[in-house]
């Protein structure tokens, strides 16, 4: 009988590692990538045509102690990580924790470049992968030539140095009997690491984990959990199926108890069609909806574009168009409006979005500005349906409207 292996592919400190790549003087040091390109960063590029970018000094980066404003941490090299700076913390909170840190400008496109490149890598050796995101896959292994040898660890390491030599990136992998127990299994031994896991290796390597650790237990879960004395993993799996069902409810307590004992049926799912496209961006500072209204109504007309160009180039068209508010005191309002045909274009998007946010409390300085589209269809089958005129009232939608 051919046992499933599944692989867990994490790429190591990703942003961060493609940073590197274009200044590999910085290799060793606290580096933290978060916030928008400010002018520092666009002088550090093209200050001086006259050397390459790996011959910057390092005396010339900008430094996290220097930072002011609202930016949160993507991400931050290992180095940085050990004076306890860490992802979505605020940038002016790590500036206290490790000063020292060289602070770099978050890059997307260069980083979509990068994810696309080592994607591409496995999908020429494992065809079954599953897009996590832009830095992580699952793949199956189960059928591959030499998936099965020494577990899968064969074909991790090529993968691996597959990934290494293409890209001057590296990951780690965890191979495991599913996709719940590989996700833990790519965190045992990071960075450049690989880890197995066997169905034997439950209780020796997964049940003394904190149940933090199992991929979907979030911090009010696991507090819930810990007020019931329930620390661990294999403390969980010890307690009784129907007290778990009792106290987080049947679907919840099912999967509790199935996640504890290391039970994951799932697929890798090599496509699956987006629910919804969305776009936000966060204020450097807090923006009143009337005094900011131009900013505002830039910010948000562009959100829209960019939207509408994701739409475009993935070949989907939506109905369903929202905005999202978070105020300064962090309480969040969404707001949606449904058209009555589908589209990617966007003034409409727009348009229906400046309809959402006339029904949005404005009284409140805002902190966050986003746009979003669902009821998601793809393009080619949309043209199919008949069409529906457009609405006056939805026409005249206003984007930042003081009534």
């Amino acid at each position: 009988m051919t046992l499933r292996r599944i692989a867990h592919l994490d790429m190591d400190a990703f942003y961060a590692s493609v940073e590197l790549l274009r200044y590999p003087q910085l290799k060793g040091l606290p580096v933290v990538i978060g916030g928008g390109r400010r002018k520092i960063d666009e002088d550090l590029m093209l200050g001086d045509t006259s050397r390459a970018l790996h011959d910057i000094p390092v005396s010339e980066f900008p430094l996290l102690r220097d930072y002011t404003g609202r930016g949160v941490i993507t991400t931050a090299t290992y180095a940085a990580r050990q004076f306890g700076v860490g992802s979505a913390m605020g940038l002016m909170k790590a500036a206290k924790l490790c000063p020292q840190a060289v602070l770099l400008p978050v890059d997307f496109a260069q980083y979509r470049h990068y994810s696309q490149r080592f994607k591409s890598i496995i999908t020429d050796i494992a065809p079954l992968m599953e897009n996590r995101g832009v830095d992580e896959v699952y793949i199956d292994f189960t059928e591959v030539p030499g998936g099965q040898r020494e577990a899968g660890r064969v074909l991790a390491r090529l993968i691996q140095k597959a990934i290494f030599e293409d890209t001057g990136l590296t990951c780690s992998v965890g191979v495991a009997p599913n996709k719940l127990l590989a996700k833990m299994a790519s965190e045992f031994n990071k960075p450049n690491g690989i880890s197995i896991v066997m169905e034997e290796d439950l209780q020796p390597k997964v049940w003394p984990l904190a149940c933090r650790k199992i991929n979907g237990i979030g911090p009010k879960a696991d507090a819930k959990l810990k007020s019931h004395g329930i620390e661990t993993i294999g403390q969980l799996a010890a307690r009784n199926p129907a007290w778990l069902v009792q106290t987080f409810g049947n679907k919840t307590g099912a999967w509790l108890h199935d996640a504890a004992w290391g039970r994951d049926n799932r697929p890798v799912v090599t496509e699956s069609e987006p629910v919804s496209m969305s776009r936000e961006t966060t204020f450097d500072r807090d923006l009143d909806a009337v005094r900011d209204r131009a900013e505002l109504g830039a910010v948000f007309t562009r959100l829209c574009e960019q939207v509408a160009a994701d739409l475009q180039r993935k070949g989907y068209v939506g109905r369903t168009i929202g905005i999202k508010l978070r105020y300064a005191d962090f309480q969040i309002a969404t707001r949606d409006h449904s058209l009555t045909s589908y589209t990617a274009d966007a003034p409409a998007i727009r348009r229906a979005a400046g309809l959402s946010l006339k029904r949005a409390p404005l009284q409140k300085r805002l902190r966050l500005l986003g746009v979003r589209v669902g009821s998601l269809l793809r393009a080619e089958d949309a043209k199919l349906l008949p069409t529906e005129p457009e609405t006056a009232h939805d026409r005249n939608a206003l984007l930042f409207p003081d009534d």
